[in-house]
């Protein structure tokens, strides 16, 4: 897994890296800049072009970003291409590193305009063949200035490849909302480690394809103080290693389901499948006495179980026995798909939550439950994987889903730290918190699983992966990937407006074949 560096994490890594490693600032820059270039170059064959003579309009800031496109601009007319550095401060305003930069691009008998009006430069963006963003670094808040937010709409208008080194000028280094204009990337070399602002929210659109350069600083280093990461297949695939020929069902666990009442018997059923395609030796779906038949109908490899049940024909407190007893020889549980809100219901899931010692999926109704109970967590008797969606985060925290989703990552790692649970945090990149404080960004996954059931999917995996005896810290993060990789291939087959929970469970085999094959 790759760290994922918030503003004030890249300041440390270079403030180490000068005082510790005694790498100097100028030499971070021009590593940090001969890998954009590099990045850059080796990417123009995607747009049919070639260093030679290549015209290259730079737009630089007076700070360390506009240092970088200094380098930048330097590397690309050794390579050949014809450089034109737009400069927004005068030369007698740049300090530091930047200063240092600058002098050795001129010695190289490349020149920089000074810029005081973006409306001048538009016909000079507009005949680029390629336009590279180093207006603004990470260590920028707030809006832009006029000017820059004006040469970013200029650049943005251009219609022009844009190459923006470390972020795209004007995104929220830490994500969040932008406050002005944000350029729209083609190709973001980051340095050292991806940003924040690049995986999550905006960023991972307005970014484009994000490479990551190395400035000279170890990886180790990189990731000392790192508490968020990128989750990468590699992370996944050694988890499900070949299956010896002396197996049986028994082997691979058996996972208990709590789901489903009359009209949501559809939530239990996805669920179960899920479960059996994520590799499960067996499952058991506890639902309902009403709803028994229909779930039994819908999953034929599942076994199934009619527990009494409310007027309102959902599981009633008198089902606790018994799900005390086949809780007693299965390996985990998941709970809460289809369940229904009864407030019997709700506080036999509360119960079940607390006292049950099985490691425990919790979603949907049963997340509803918990809202304003969440002391329940704390008496857990093994670990429980929250599965919520903004809305339920919401409920859980008593708030409002905007606040959840200005800061999902912080949002995440509070909650989990708070109630010792882990926490999946769904939506687009997709978050799993862990009780340490470590958070893990899933990468896989596409706007086509936003429809109904895809949740009840992947709650069955996590389940299945549990029983199979995975622990939960490699588990959680293991069926968030899997579940967004056999996303990407069902829309792979049938596109994403089409995409329905079904062909999730569908691709789960090919998901399975392509992490086995590394790809």
């Amino acid at each position: 897994m790759r760290p994922v560096l918030t503003a004030e994490a890249m300041r440390r890594v270079d403030a180490r890296a000068i005082a510790e490693l005694g790498i100097p600032g100028p030499t971070l820059m021009e590593n940090a800049g001969r890998g954009a270039a590099d990045a850059l170059l080796a990417a123009l064959p995607e747009r049919g072009l070639r260093p030679r003579d290549l015209r290259v309009t730079l737009a630089c800031g007076g700070g360390g970003n506009g240092g970088d496109g200094f380098v930048v601009a330097r590397r690309l007319k050794r390579a050949g291409a014809r450089p034109d550095v737009l400069l927004v401060v005068p030369p007698d305003r740049l300090h530091g590193d930047a200063a240092v930069k600058f002098a050795e691009m001129r010695r190289t008998g490349v020149a920089a305009r000074v810029v005081d009006d973006a409306a001048k430069v538009s016909a000079a963006l507009g005949r680029a063949d390629v336009i590279v963003d180093a207006l603004l670094g990470t260590g920028v808040r707030g809006a832009p200035t006029p000017l820059v937010a004006a040469l970013i709409d200029a650049i943005n208008a251009s219609g022009r490849p844009v190459v923006a080194l470390d972020v795209p000028s004007g995104l929220p280094a830490d994500g969040g909302r932008a406050e002005g204009p944000v350029v729209r990337a083609w190709l973001t070399p980051t340095f050292a480690a991806p940003k924040l602002g690049l995986v999550v929210g905006d960023g991972a659109d307005l970014a484009g394809r994000v490479v990551v350069v190395p400035i000279g600083v170890p990886e180790a280093e990189v990731a000392r103080d790192a508490q968020t990461f990128l989750l990468e297949a590699s992370d996944v695939a050694p988890l499900f290693p070949r299956r010896p020929r002396a197996v049986h069902k028994g082997t691979y666990g058996h996972l208990l389901v709590l789901a489903g009442s009359v009209g949501k018997t559809g939530a239990a059923a996805l669920c179960a499948r899920a479960a059996l395609r994520s590799g499960v030796g067996l499952v058991t779906v506890g639902t309902a006495a009403s709803a028994q038949p229909t779930v039994a109908a819908l999953s034929l490899e599942a076994m199934t179980e009619p527990l009494p049940e409310t007027p309102a024909r959902s599981l009633a407190m008198k089902a606790r026995e018994p799900i005390v007893g086949l809780a007693e020889a299965r390996a985990a549980l998941a709970i809460g798909p289809g369940l229904g809100l009864d407030d019997e219901t709700r506080a036999l899931a509360r119960v079940l939550v607390s006292t049950l010692p099985r490691p425990m999926v919790v979603d949907a109704d049963a997340l509803t439950a918990l809202a304003d109970h969440l002391d329940v967590l704390r008496g857990a008797h093994a670990a429980r994987v929250l599965t919520p969606h903004p809305g339920e985060m919401a409920r859980l925290l008593g708030g409002a889903v905007a606040d959840v989703q200005a800061d999902r990552v912080g949002a995440a790692r509070a909650f989990a730290t708070t109630h010792g649970v882990h926490l999946v945090l769904k939506g687009a990149r997709t978050l799993i918190a862990a009780p340490d404080g470590r958070v893990l960004i899933n990468p896989t996954g596409n706007a086509g699983m936003a429809s109904g059931g895809t949740g009840d999917v992947l709650t069955g995996i996590l389940g299945a992966l549990l029983a199979r005896g995975i622990d939960v810290a490699q588990a959680a993060p293991a069926g968030v990937y899997l579940h967004g990789l056999a996303g990407d291939i069902a829309a792979e087959r049938v596109g994403e407006e089409a995409l329905i929970a079904g062909d999730i469970i569908d691709a789960l085999g090919e998901a399975f074949r392509r992490l086995a094959d590394g790809r």
